[in-house]
């Protein structure tokens, strides 16, 4: 009795392989099909990765994502490689190299857009137990835009038609004596660096955006300690100004 059970059992077991084997094979659609959809990546930093928002997509990429500034939602695709803690070495060295998987050649032409936000972590470089180094700071600045170049360089060599959104750093409201000029600076060089790429790069001012205005920020609330980031309307305010700058191109 127990041999006709097992002997049923394996015919049983091989029956459904053979089934399984017979039917035609079933593909989920290949994700590069979507082959001339808006491709969306993000880069940089904490503020690109929605660090602290609450939740974390009321940060500002992917409210420009999902708010049509950049397409409707049917015909885009997002990828956010942005990481809390990223200076700009680390967005050149380490994101840069990976843009080529998100922008792949589909044989079709299609349209790509890249924001970034990177400066912020460089400058927290010269913060010691007493303050800012004033010695460090034209060593870091030089640095600086020499790898923000090298960012924009390597996206505009390596595809001519995309368009890249740089948004310049707010004043984090640090009570440390020259702090303002030191942000002053940085954006400066941000400047500086954008206007070599017209036809690919266009600045978003955040600064201007964040100027004058309270409650945008964590440091601002009691308890919140030095913390930098935005509180969700800051990061509303900036999803605003690159969405004014993304609509008028």
């Amino acid at each position: 009795m127990r041999n006709t059970n097992v002997h049923r059992t394996i015919v049983t077991a091989t029956l459904a392989v053979l089934a399984v084997a017979a039917a035609p094979a079933v593909f989920a659609q290949p994700w590069v099909s979507f082959d001339d959809n808006t491709r969306y990546l993000a880069l940089g930093d904490s503020l690109s990765a929605g660090y602290e928002a609450k939740p974390v997509t009321q940060g500002f990429v992917y409210q420009l994502y999902q708010n049509g500034a950049i397409d409707g939602l049917n015909n885009l695709l997002f990828c956010n490689q942005a990481v809390p803690g990223a200076a700009s070495a680390d967005v050149l060295h380490y994101q840069i190299p990976q843009v080529h998987l998100f922008f792949a050649d589909t044989g079709k032409s299609y349209r790509k857009v890249v924001t970034l936000t990177v400066g912020g972590n460089d400058l927290l470089a010269l913060l010691g137990p007493n303050g800012i180094d004033p010695s460090q700071i034209p060593g870091v600045l030089t640095t600086y835009g020499s790898n923000l170049g090298g960012i924009l360089a390597s996206l505009a060599s390596s595809f001519p038609d995309v368009k890249i959104y740089v948004g310049n750093l707010y004043d984090p409201k640090l009570p440390l004596p020259g702090e303002e000029l030191l942000i002053a600076a940085l954006n400066q060089v941000i400047a500086n660096v954008a206007g070599l790429f017209p036809n690919n790069v266009v600045l978003v001012d955040v600064f201007a955006a964040f100027q004058g205005r309270n409650g945008l920020l964590l440091i601002e609330k009691k308890g919140a300690g030095f913390n930098i980031h935005p509180t969700n309307a800051g990061y509303q305010v900036m999803t605003r100004a690159f969405s004014a700058s993304i609509e008028s191109r």
